[in-house]
């Protein structure tokens, strides 16, 4: 079966009918964009992996509720912040993520930034990307929420106020103070 040709209103109208290759497409397609959602919110790899299964379980189990109101993407954007939000909720205490190591062991892709390998420029490049990653762990939740959807997944103010059901000037000011947060830390970081 080509899923090339799928567009989103006949892949929503296979999932409603319990069609397994859509499913796969679906999961295909959209799998990537959600591990990003979710690991720039949880900051942690095995978490934002378990609540990628949940996000798609509950696609699985929820799709025939889906009304079509607002697109695809929207929807499994809302339900995979949503499920970061519950996984917030679950934990006592606030910033579990900084008992964890933040991502560090996985390969590193460092863009050609004329270093040559050179060993101190991948170590400063490492250190400040560990550095901001933790700064991002310390936005308020949903500073850090908004941040992640506009910058890690592209979406538009629009797209983001919708997912979150909030006006868009929230968004915009929310956006705004995380990207001051962040600037400030790392000013101060690079200083």
């Amino acid at each position: 079966m080509n899923t090339e040709l799928w567009d989103e209103k006949r892949l929503i109208s296979l999932l409603k009918q319990g069609n397994d290759a859509a499913f796969r497409v679906l999961v295909r397609q959209y799998n990537n964009r959600l591990f990003g959602i979710a690991y720039g919110i949880v900051l942690d790899r095995e978490e934002s992996l378990e609540i990628l299964q949940e996000v798609f379980l509950k696609v699985f189990q929820n799709i025939h509720r889906f009304r079509e109101e607002a697109g695809l993407s929207t929807w499994l954007h809302r339900i995979t912040v949503n499920q970061c939000l519950n996984w917030h909720r679950r934990w006592k205490r606030k910033f579990r993520w900084q008992q964890n190591t933040l991502e560090r062991d996985g390969p590193i892709d460092y863009p050609d930034r004329g270093m040559d390998n050179d060993p101190e420029a991948i170590y400063r490049e490492k250190e400040l990307k560990n550095k901001f990653m933790e700064n991002l762990g310390q936005l308020p939740r949903e500073e850090r929420v908004v941040f992640v959807l506009k910058e890690v997944e592209g979406l538009s103010y629009d797209e983001i106020a919708r997912v979150l059901k909030i006006k868009r000037g929230t968004v915009s000011s929310r956006l705004f103070y995380a990207r001051q947060r962040l600037k400030e830390s790392l000013t101060r970081y690079m200083d």
